[in-house]
């Protein structure tokens, strides 16, 4: 095989400009978007677009195999602007060949096409902004893109790994999601690939999708034959809404649940389609939607591209089913997971894929139709058909077929009851299979409800589920707070509500309060021994004693909650962090390396741990595990820093500023990380070196020198503002 191809390059892409970011921050707490809250502080808001077009020059990064050739672009999100099947000579994503934003996303512009990875909400903040990459080579000829960033509106983190194998005709995505706060966040992931509109459009659900919700699982509809009113439109006497040609109006609709690990859309006048393969257990969401094919709708394509038509979203959900759908990511959490993304041509509707192979098996007039479509080569092994209960197969062939290679059949003069299909490879193993859909008649599941309000709730219990349902959401017009602070009205002392209002408080930085509350919680933690199963309120109640400076407290709050398995490498992180900031190195590495005993994934920890063997003296060990970091977190900023930090050469200092590009954000991230092990002459020297001359990076460091020395660097920042 062909080793894979990564390049740099410069674009051209015919560009329509946007106006310029609103300087004033934009406190939109109540705004309502994609049925989450619509608030973008600390962002800017792009309220303006023209309709000036020139020809842009945009950094792209490309990758390249035998089969699939994909074009990045870290400017705009790190989305996929282009992938190009070179077997069928055909986009298998839509490509739009002029950059046009117009106001859809949370904070303005927003384009069509490509595939968009929306996180940590919907559509993805930064979709219309540059993002971090980095490229990584492998011993076996494939090649790595990673692209991401820190988001400021909740703290996390993402890197995802654009990966092409010399021997696979898919994109392969990885992805990690991370939370260095010291209290939970949440998170959507949708990945959104554009493919082509138009007549030839259908969607290609797997065969046990029957019902389909709409956003917030408001409606739900039969699928694919719909039946009654779904957005208004009757579909009453039986439609197929898998066509785009049938749904006039814009349209979202999303699988209620479905056990294949795969969707897809076809394209009946190209001969060609685009699957997503994931595992349907972390990666249930399945969704379509349209514009629709009315005038509606094709002004809203002249909107969005130039001369490409009408296009369709075919989004796929890892860990959230509808939209909103938020998962919950822990204090120092890691979520990792993969996706495919191919081309695939001659079967047309399928009923299964994996990362390996595609089948179809469909009856039709001409007989029992059957295809094989091969993903990775597959070489000694075999396809078989049988009806089920019986053991002499209908169709028992060898099979050899190279990635992108399709065979396929039609059995002929038989009506067998029910029929499976398996591919299994040399050694006999099964590795993909369907049995023929039996559809039942089900009635359709029932649509959600909006929970009470707050003042009419009787159970602490119900208060605390309903708190956490809203935080976990993001629920623009309802208040967490409300239903916590009623569950504390109905128990003064209930452990979980008091443990949510003191982790709210302390995300918005009242940490009086915060101790408060979780002084609350503990009183009931701790009435009959002080030895509870959940150390949280121990470990909240430290970090805000920490966060006040009251560090004694602090320790002692910390101690506590290494008892508690799941506040373990919380409280040994807080004793690291304390540790450092009085000179105790050995002493932060021996609680560092306990930390990451129980949280092994912990960045804090991580970059905190390589910092004191620096410190100690110990540099060998420091650059050996960096080494090693590197690999695993390619665009940490704070690892990139210490690579320059032990040892300071010329190099090293190219490569941190060259990942961190001038983005205030992993400067920010970077300098708190330090002030908070007690090190802000750290913080103000790794700013001075990165030189960011962005508002708030200049800020911080001024604000890190005596007064006498601020003035410079305060006039800069406001020159640059914002």
């Amino acid at each position: 095989m062909t080793p894979v191809k990564v390049w740099q390059e410069r674009v051209e892409i015919p560009t329509y400009e946007t106006g310029p970011q609103d300087i004033h921050p934009m406190f939109l707490e109540n705004r309502v978007y994609q049925g989450s809250s619509g608030a973008v502080y600390p962002y800017g808001v792009t309220d303006t677009l023209s309709e000036q077009k020139t020809l842009k020059s945009w950094q792209t990064v490309w990758l390249e195999n035998d089969y699939i050739k994909v074009m990045i672009l870290p400017e705009l999100g790190g989305r996929v602007h282009r992938a190009w099947d070179k077997v069928k000579q055909r986009d298998f994503v839509y490509h739009n060949e002029v950059i046009k934003p117009a106001l859809v996303g949370l904070l303005g512009p927003w384009i069509s096409g490509g595939i968009e990875f929306n996180w940590p909400q919907h559509h993805r903040p930064t979709t219309f902004m540059p993002v971090d990459f980095t490229l990584e080579a492998h011993e076996d000829g494939a090649q790595t893109v990673w692209v991401g960033e820190t988001e400021p509106m909740h703290g996390l983190q993402v890197m995802t790994g654009f990966t092409l194998r010399p021997d696979r005709a898919a994109l392969e995505i990885a992805s990690r999601v991370y939370n260095g706060n010291a209290t939970p966040r949440h998170f959507l992931w949708w990945a959104n690939p554009a493919v082509k509109g138009g007549e030839g459009h259908q969607s290609v659900f797997p065969p046990d999708v029957t019902a389909v919700f709409d956003h917030g699982k408001r409606a739900v509809s039969a699928f694919p034959i719909a039946t009654g009113t779904y957005y208004k439109v009757d579909y009453s006497a039986g439609v197929d809404i898998s066509r785009y040609k049938n749904v006039p109006v814009p349209t979202s609709y999303m699988a209620e649940k479905s056990q294949y690990d795969f969707v897809g859309a076809w394209c009946h006048d190209e001969d060609g389609g685009l699957l997503h393969v994931a595992n349907h257990h972390i990666a249930p969401g399945k969704k379509q939607w349209s514009w629709g094919h009315s005038e509606f709708g094709q002004a809203w394509d002249k909107s969005l591209t130039d001369n490409n038509g009408p296009y369709i979203e075919l989004m796929t959900g890892i860990f959230a089913d509808n939209q909103p759908d938020f998962t919950w990511l822990d204090a120092y959490e890691e979520k990792r997971f993969e996706q495919y993304f191919l081309p695939y041509h001659s079967l047309g509707m399928v009923q299964n894929a994996s990362r390996d192979a595609v089948i179809k098996l469909q009856r039709s007039e001409r007989g029992i139709e059957w295809g094989l479509y091969a993903i990775s080569p597959l070489n000694g092994y075999r396809l078989a058909i049988r009806e089920i209960g019986k053991c002499n197969a209908l169709l028992d062939d060898a099979v050899a077929l190279m990635p992108a290679t399709a065979i396929q059949g039609v059995l002929h003069g038989i009506n067998p009851d029910r029929l499976t299909i398996e591919l299994s490879d040399a050694d006999g193993n099964i590795i993909l299979s369907y049995q023929e859909h039996q559809p039942q008649a089900l009635p359709l599941p029932d649509v959600a409800k909006a929970p009470l309000s707050a003042q009419d709730i009787t159970s602490t219990d119900e208060a605390w589920f309903i708190g956490q349902h809203l935080e976990q959401y993001h629920h623009a017009s309802r208040s967490p707070f409300d239903y916590y602070l009623r569950g504390v009205a109905l128990d003064p002392l209930d452990y979980r509500c008091n443990l949510a209002l003191a982790m709210l408080e302390y995300n918005r930085a009242d940490f009086p309060q915060a101790v408060a509350y979780a002084t609350q919680a503990l009183k009931r933690a701790h009435a009959l021994n002080k030895n509870p199963q959940c150390g949280q309120a121990s470990l909240i109640r430290a970090s805000a004693y920490e966060r006040q400076g009251q560090y004694q407290q602090a320790e002692e709050d910390f101690w506590r909650a290494v008892w508690s398995g799941n506040s373990k490498a919380g409280g040994y992180y807080g004793l690291a962090r304390l540790a450092a900031r009085n000179g105790h190195f050995d002493a932060g590495l021996d609680f560092c390396q306990q930390s990451l005993r129980a949280c092994p994934t912990n960045q804090e920890v991580l970059c905190l741990h390589n910092l004191l063997l620096v410190l100690s003296g110990r540099q060998d060990n420091a650059r050996l595990q960096r080494e090693k970091l590197l690999r695993d977190y390619p665009l940490n900023a704070t690892l990139w820093w210490l690579n320059w930090f032990d040892g300071r050469s010329e190099s090293a200092l190219a490569q941190w500023r060259g990942l961190c590009q001038g983005r205030d954000v992993n400067a920010l991230m970077t300098a708190g990380q330090l002030i908070n092990w007690g090190m802000p002459a750290l913080a103000a020297e790794m700013l001075n070196a990165l030189d960011c001359q962005r508002t708030l990076p200049l800020y911080l460091q001024a604000s890190l020198l005596p007064k006498a020395k601020r003035g410079e660097l305060v006039a800069k920042a406001i020159d640059v503002f914002p």
